[in-house]
């Protein structure tokens, strides 16, 4: 993988490839889904980053299809991707870890609340 750092986008289109391969507009669907609507990816902005996740490897294409006059793309994750987003996730949780930590550790003992 590439040294950027993985975008909220990517860390969701990844996550959407996780159980089958999808086209465009299902990894839009199925990123709105899990991000809970926080992530709402336009086609143009999906397209450019998958096209960073194949260039770096943690995607690839699946096939295409015709459908209604058009062809479909499909992509899956590769196995690259898979290992990416586990460190991704890994790192994200250590985060919140470390943060969740230090929030106790800052509370005020009287009100519970932060000082």
């Amino acid at each position: 993988m590439s040294t950027r750092a993985m975008t909220e986008p990517a860390f969701f289109i990844l996550t959407a490839l996780l159980d089958a391969p999808r086209h465009g507009y299902g990894i839009v669907a199925e990123v709105a889904e899990l991000s809970e609507g926080r992530v709402r990816l336009k086609i143009g902005s999906l397209y450019g980053a998958l096209d960073r996740l194949v260039g770096d490897g943690l995607v690839e294409l699946d096939r295409e299809e015709a459908w209604q006059g058009r062809l479909r793309r499909y992509y899956r994750l590769t196995e690259r991707g898979r290992h990416a987003l586990d460190a991704e996730a890994q790192r994200m949780a250590a985060n919140a870890r470390l943060a969740s930590t230090r929030l106790r550790a800052h509370r005020n003992p009287i009100t519970g609340s932060s000082s």
